[in-house]
């Protein structure tokens, strides 16, 4: 199958949504969440955008904020997009379940191949998905169960895919992420270690670790620019988010960093990798 990460391609495009002003209030972004700084978050967001334009070279699809889906920004949750494919999940909570259908329709007019969940027993969501570049790891957590890691695997043939209990109140992709195209970045917390010892044990491919002092800090994005000549870089937490992993992040030579702020947004259950979707090959027009 290659060298590792080849399958973490280079990126053409960025999928976003806007922050709508009813995640201003606890109560419109759902039981026991605590309401936002609006202003603050909306500037989190337009900087994550800008630093996916300007910095990483992507073209940048914003989709509207509406106002029906305060958790909407968090679209990472609702596909998983390798190579021209996007699966479309099917979150666990019925609440969030109508935000596929902006994003359904706009990766149809990219051209991807669309595949839909059509099992209603099945729970997926995109952020407990961790693809290295040569196989996928899928989490099973509260919010993912087996069945939809079987059709992740059904719909990804060309890739293994393995499952990892997820025993925290977190997304895989909240405990570990990929800091470059053979490292794997994870968290110092015991859920965190734990989903790594797993994905040793399961996978035939050598990859390096590099323990975080903060879980949410190895959620990050490794992202290959499609433009010519310019390196791989890394979208991670920084701006004043989590001081203590900003050291360790240093580490990580072969990459350019890329710091982003999401402190405020994070309180509404957004990790990095929730807040955009990546495509990695250029879409058919």
């Amino acid at each position: 199958m290659g060298t590792p990460g080849e399958g973490l391609g280079r990126c053409s495009h960025a999928l976003i949504r806007g922050v709508p002003e009813s995640l201003a209030s606890g109560e419109g972004a759902g039981a026991g969440l605590p309401a936002l700084d609006l202003a603050k978050a909306q500037r989190e967001h337009g900087v994550l955008g800008g630093k996916l334009r300007q910095r990483l070279g992507l073209q940048l699809l914003e989709l509207p904020p509406e106002e029906s889906l305060p958790l909407g920004p968090l679209l990472g949750d609702t596909a998983v997009i390798q190579g021209d494919t996007a699966l479309i999940t099917r979150p666990w909570s019925p609440a969030r379940r109508p935000e596929v259908d902006g994003v359904r329709k706009a990766l149809q007019d990219l051209g991807l191949r669309i595949v839909e969940m059509g099992d209603e027993n099945a729970t997926l969501d995109g952020t407990d998905v961790l693809f290295t570049g040569r196989e996928f790891f899928v989490g099973l957590s509260r919010w993912t169960n087996h069945r939809g890691a079987e059709i992740v695997a059904d719909t990804f043939r060309d890739f293994a895919v393995s499952t990892v209990p997820v025993s925290s109140p977190s997304h895989l992709r909240g405990l570990c992420g990929m800091g470059g195209p053979r490292t794997v970045v994870a968290g110092s917390s015991e859920a965190a270690q734990k989903a790594v010892r797993a994905m040793a044990v399961l996978t035939d491919h050598p990859y390096a670790s590099l323990t975080l002092p903060d879980d949410a800090a190895a959620d990050c994005l490794f992202l290959r620019p499609g433009l010519p000549g310019m390196p791989p870089f890394l979208l991670h937490r920084g701006g004043g988010d989590l001081p203590n992993s900003q050291e360790a992040l240093q580490k990580l030579s072969d990459v350019t960093l890329v710091p982003v702020s999401c402190s405020e947004l994070e309180k509404a259950g957004a990790g990095l990798s929730s807040l955009c979707l990546v495509l990695s090959t250029r879409p058919h027009s």
